[in-house]
This record gives C-alpha cells, sequence and structure tokens, in this order.
C-alpha cells in the first residue's frame, strides 16, 4: 500500500504522522471520502470544493487542490483496485498540546482501501443523540468523529448498518455517514442543510437528479414514511428496509427504485459531475 503524505508517496510503514499532529490531539482537521472506481475518483471537483469550504470553516488555509489532485491519481495509479474508498485527510498540523494551532504548517494525507458495492437494502436505527444545527463545526465535514463512532456501533449492535440523529429541535437531521431522505404522499423530501446536516455530495446529486424537496422534517417522519433511503459516497443511494422495528414492505419501493436508477445512470454517464 502506498500513500501520499505531504509532497510525497509513502510505503505504509513509513507514513508516519507526529503524536503532535492536531488532527490526532483535538481533531483539528476535516477529510474527504470519495469512490474510486478503475483508478477514477467519482466527483472529484465538488469534493475539493468541499474540503476547501470545510478548512475555511475551521480557519485552516486553503489546502493546494493542485497538489491534492496529484495525490490522488498518485495513490490511485499505485494502488490499482476495481472499487476503492479515497479518502483525503487535512489537518492543522504540528501544534501544541491543548487547542492553540501550531505555526508549522498543515499535514495532507491522502490513502485508498478496496471496498464492495454495497447492499441494495439496510436496517437503520433512531438514537437518543442529537446533532447541534447551531454548532460552530455545523455542516463541517470534521475529523471530529467522536459522536459517529459512538452512535454507528449502538446501531451494529443493533443488526443495523446506520443511525439516523435529530436535531435539538426534534427535526431529522442526517445519519452519522449519511443523509436521509423520506417519500411522503409519493413526494420525495430531505432535510435542508439549515437542519444541521453535512451538505453530501450524494445527497447534492440526488437531489438534483429526484427532484427531492428540502424540507423541514419531525423526527418522528421516520415512523409512518412509505419509503426512506440514505444516500453517501459508498452508499450511493441505499434503500432503507427496517427502522428501529419498524419494516418497511417492498423496499425499494417505486420512488426509491427511480432513484437509484437514475443514480447510477447519471454517474456512469459523467465522472465529475
Amino acid at each position: 500500500m502506498r500513500i501520499w503524505l505531504d509532497g510525497s508517496l509513502r510505503d505504509a510503514d513509513d507514513a508516519k504522522v507526529s503524536v503532535f499532529d492536531h488532527g490526532l490531539t483535538v481533531g483539528d482537521g476535516v477529510f474527504e471520502t470519495l469512490k474510486a472506481q478503475d483508478g477514477t475518483a467519482f466527483a472529484l471537483t465538488r469534493h475539493l470544493d468541499r474540503l476547501t469550504r470545510s478548512a475555511r470553516g475551521l480557519g485552516l488555509p486553503d489546502p493546494d487542490l493542485d497538489e491534492v489532485r496529484r495525490a490522488c491519481a498518485a495513490v490511485l495509479e499505485a494502488n490499482p483496485m476495481p472499487l476503492g474508498r479515497l479518502r483525503i485527510t487535512y489537518t492543522g498540523g504540528l501544534s501544541p498540546l491543548g487547542s492553540d494551532r501550531g505555526d508549522s504548517g498543515t499535514t495532507l494525507v491522502v490513502a485508498a482501501g478496496e471496498t464492495t458495492r454495497r447492499p441494495d437494502t439496510t436496517a437503520v436505527i433512531t438514537v437518543p443523540w442529537v446533532r447541534n444545527e447551531r454548532s460552530a463545526v455545523a455542516g463541517l465535514k470534521t475529523t471530529s468523529y467522536a459522536e459517529n463512532v459512538v452512535a454507528l456501533a449502538a446501531a451494529n449492535r443493533a443488526g443495523a448498518s446506520e443511525a439516523l440523529f435529530a436535531n435539538t429541535v426534534g427535526q431529522l437531521c442526517e445519519g452519522t455517514g449519511s443523509n436521509v431522505f423520506v417519500v411522503l404522499d409519493g413526494e420525495l423530501h430531505t432535510p435542508p442543510v439549515a437542519s444541521g446536516c453535512l451538505a453530501g455530495i450524494t445527497r447534492a446529486l440526488a437531489v438534483e437528479w429526484s427532484g427531492a424537496k428540502e424540507t423541514d422534517l419531525p423526527f418522528d417522519v421516520l415512523e409512518r414514511a412509505e419509503e426512506i433511503f440514505l444516500t453517501s459516497t459508498l452508499r450511493d443511494v441505499q434503500a432503507v428496509h427496517r427502522v428501529d422495528g419498524r419494516e418497511i414492505a417492498a423496499a425499494p419501493g417505486p420512488v426509491t427504485s427511480k432513484a437509484m436508477r437514475v443514480f447510477d445512470e447519471r454517474a456512469a454517464s459523467d465522472l465529475d459531475p
């Protein structure tokens, strides 16, 4: 395995980041996960735009996107695989212990790992913890993922692959690593970014390609939605067949099936939409 670290490819055993890196000590970093098929990253431009927005949200310098593009290409060429997870991590770099950021410059890591296509349907749970839509980091894709680790572990213990959060005012928000769509009276809806959810790349494409409405939704909409699906980089569009103890008959339903088909067709026709 070959990994890009701060300007060059390294063997995995030699790609080492300092124990004083601010991304490790306090989670002062941002990241992107991209789907890579046969050596090509999907929606790279959109992901790099969001990487920059997240970095600015934390007060980090803008990443050098030319370097990031070179790094992605080099990593994919050095690690050929039919379907992979390409991960870009950008942190505050070497810093003092504590929240103050150092002045030694940022850290850039790009790595890839092989993966497999997700199942067409999955189970999810709801969790009692909430997303804070007024947080300083709301909507930023930061490396501070401990909340998600805890919630996803709860989902896995319940035989599910995702956990869904409300926000502080009881509205449906998002999953630990996905956005959520629901069908009500035959119409497709998804929470707006103002709910505190991440502005997912796959979410944006699904909204554009399916005509979904961005709607404030109560959390209990999950108890009555006719169809539910998740979107994320590695899920694409994935139907939900169970929420907590509620089975959703015949998932994927007709609206979800159409969204899945359209997404697959549009994504195949344009790898950088």
